[in-house]
């Protein structure tokens, strides 16, 4: 049975929760309340970034719960490079920010947050690299990058990528991104796996919901594992921390997993 502790292996060997918790945008008073209550709740994969400007709060969070009693190497912590640092001198210290806010012995995973031009993404991936090789970084990866993007960064990198991280929810199945990310052995990520909430009412995922006794939220997140798509859902509400992790006592059918990836419409949450 999968767990909130559950893992993949990830191509470079590590491996990486299977569901997390992100914090865009959260101030560092709902950043470091979300992280402690859901590290509390079980969850072990914490999904920040520069541009959240909350990477301190989180390293604290962190910190604080270690000396509590969880297992610092169970936790799983994920920062991202944003497009403004893009380039291998910026990366290189934008990443020593990120490093020093969060106060940790290393960063599991790093991520160039959105494509820049080829040239910047190739130079910002050598910096990453050589972190990895330095033992400040134990995996790097990407988000947002179409499988065009992806091609090209392959012809250069060394390491492969193991992370795409992009919007993924019933509405934006990503199947073809999928498809690709299997084929280069790159873990998909779900970032507003669940819309930001404008799938409550649909028709469909509540009468799958009504069917286990769940909401709309526990059946969408059910549907990302289920596509060992790892989702990473922000809140900041107690209730909504326990309630998205509780999704590990039901499994939906074939049939149910194919009647939420025909909600497609190809729709992100912008659209």
């Amino acid at each position: 049975m999968t767990s909130l502790q559950t893992t993949l292996t990830l191509s470079d060997g590590h491996r990486i929760p299977i569901f997390g918790l992100g914090v865009y945008k959260m101030t560092d008073e709902e950043a470091s309340f979300s992280v402690h209550k859901a590290l509390r709740y079980g969850y072990r994969l914490i999904d920040t970034a520069a541009m959240y400007e909350n990477e301190r709060a989180v390293g604290s969070a962190i910190r604080e719960a270690v000396v509590q009693g969880i297992p610092e190497e169970e936790i799983y912590v994920t920062t991202k490079v944003w497009k403004t640092e893009l380039g291998y001198e910026k990366t290189k210290r934008a990443l020593e920010v990120s490093y020093e806010k969060l106060g940790l012995g290393k960063i599991n995973l790093v991520l160039i947050h959105w494509p820049g031009t080829a040239k910047e993404n190739a130079e910002s991936w050598r910096a990453m690299e050589e972190l990895v090789h330095e033992g400040k970084v134990d995996s790097i990866g990407v988000s947002n990058f179409s499988e065009d993007q992806l091609d090209t960064l392959l012809e250069s990198a060394v390491i492969k990528p193991v992370v795409n991280q992009v919007e993924c929810h019933p509405i934006l199945s990503q199947e073809k991104l999928h498809q690709y990310c299997q084929e280069q052995d790159i873990i998909l990520q779900s970032w507003s796996p669940l819309m930001r909430g404008r799938l409550t009412d649909h028709p469909v995922l509540k009468e799958i919901a009504d069917h286990y006794d769940k909401d709309t939220a526990q059946v969408i997140l059910r549907w990302n594992i289920q596509r060992e798509i790892v989702p990473i859902p922000k809140s900041s509400k107690e209730e909504r921390i326990e309630s998205n992790a509780n999704i590990f006592d039901f499994e939906l059918t074939d049939k149910q997993m194919d009647q939420i990836t025909k909600l497609n419409e190809e729709k992100g949450v912008h659209g």
